[in-house]
């Protein structure tokens, strides 16, 4: 069974140190740079596109390769932080990702570009290895605040997210496609070298093999009820957030008449969220999981509710991105808190679970917002989009029928 954090963990001996500052913004630097990786080629579809001598759609392979890969990579590496030294993975992927990276800048045809892409996806999901570690460390130095560390990781991660498009979009204009994942390879490289010789080793959480690991995320799924609440609200959220990101551009396009440069600097007003994050994470340590999550996901649906007018009204709209942003963000904050509270020996596998029901649901969200978006136009987005964060709401919210309980208790 899923012991409460305060439980020993099932090693032999603790990590080595405690998780200083100066290795927690490591650790969000690391989650910056390797998350960036996964984002950084969406800008460089048409000068790609252009230098293969192929029509621009052609190229919308490669990102859909590397989200792809991402998420198998999420499903199918993530788990194996709770049996193996998560230091040695996150070096290893980290290494083996940067020759992904130079092989999308030595991609003579677009399916060695597909092909390489889908690669630095599969080896990128180092961010969800990293969060486990800072909480894995906070707690051998004795600090039990796993709020503000998941919160600042995840805001690395953000700042990477955001950072990424303008990044490669503007140094692709200077140097050229291929230059820009020559650059992040090398960068990647850095960081894994400054990595080796600042962080700690961290023994493995469990001792059992990557199979059984593996094998143990449906029954961790099924078995617990407080694991499926987070994970199903957090997937339910994630559709409201991909509906509206995907359907954002029908309407700047649309209703405002703006451009691919206009609607690109759109996902700079998201940066509130990064910032928000360590207080999202500090909320789930005081409030608990129910009332955190309720009070930021009830932002999200604030945020639809100030977007309704958005579509006539550039202030609502900017209102409505910066509340649900925040919302969003924070919530998936407050969850990987409240699922890091749990057995350290089960946290990478409930953060698989966790970011494998997110992607779902943005993949869903997005095709949902498309068919409201050509059926009923804005709208019908907010609709789509209030009654699936209210999912959220009521999902997360919720009492649990059964408490966890500890092993060896019946």
């Amino acid at each position: 069974m899923i012991e409460p954090a305060s439980a020993p963990p099932r090693t032999d001996r603790p990590p080595r140190s405690g998780l200083t500052r100066p290795t927690a913004l490591l650790l969000a630097a690391t989650s910056a740079v390797t998350a960036a990786n996964v984002y950084l080629n969406q800008p460089l579809l048409g000068a790609a596109a252009h230098s293969f001598g192929v029509a621009p759609d052609v190229l919308g392979a490669v990102p859909t390769a590397t989200q792809l890969g991402y998420a198998a990579g999420i499903l199918l590496l993530v788990p194996a932080g709770d049996s193996h030294d998560r230091r040695r993975l996150i070096l290893g992927l980290g290494a083996a990702s940067a020759l992904a990276l130079a092989a999308c800048a030595l991609a003579p045809s677009v399916t060695w570009l597909v092909v390489a892409g889908f690669a630095v996806g599969l080896l990128s999901p180092v961010p969800q290895l990293i969060t486990p570690l800072a909480v894995a460390l906070a707690a051998g130095g004795g600090n039990a605040d796993r709020g503000r560390v998941v919160g600042t990781v995840q805001a690395g991660l953000l700042v990477g997210v955001l950072a990424s498009r303008a990044y490669s979009g503007a140094l692709a204009e200077q140097v050229g496609w291929r230059a820009v994942f020559g650059c992040s390879c090398v960068l990647t490289l850095l960081t894994v070298l400054v990595l080796s010789r600042a962080l700690p080793r961290v023994p493995a959480a469990a001792a059992a093999s990557y199979r059984s690991t593996l094998a143990s995320l449906p029954r961790l799924f099924a078995a617990h009820p407080p694991v499926r609440r987070i994970t199903v609200s957090g997937a339910l959220v994630g559709i409201a957030f991909g509906a509206f990101w995907t359907t954002l551009t029908f309407l700047l396009e649309g209703e405002y008449g703006y451009g691919s440069t206009e609607i690109g600097l759109f996902g700079l007003v998201a940066a509130a969220s990064a910032l928000a994050s360590p207080y999202a994470g500090r909320l789930a340590d005081r409030l608990g999981r129910r009332g955190a999550l309720a009070a930021l996901i009830g932002l999200v649906i604030a945020g639809w509710l100030l977007l309704l007018p958005g579509g006539g009204s550039l202030w609502w709209l900017l209102a409505g991105v910066i509340v649900l942003d925040v919302g969003v963000w924070g919530s998936q904050a407050a969850s990987q808190t409240s699922l890091f509270s749990l057995d350290p020996a089960v946290h990478s596998r409930l953060n698989t679970l966790y970011f494998t029901l997110r992607f779902s649901g943005i993949a869903v969200g997005s095709l949902a917002g498309t068919v409201a978006w050509s059926g009923g136009g804005w709208p019908a987005v907010v609709i789509t989009g209030t009654t699936t964060a209210l999912a959220g709401l009521c999902v997360a919210a919720g009492p649990d029928r059964f408490p966890f309980r500890r092993r060896g208790r019946s």
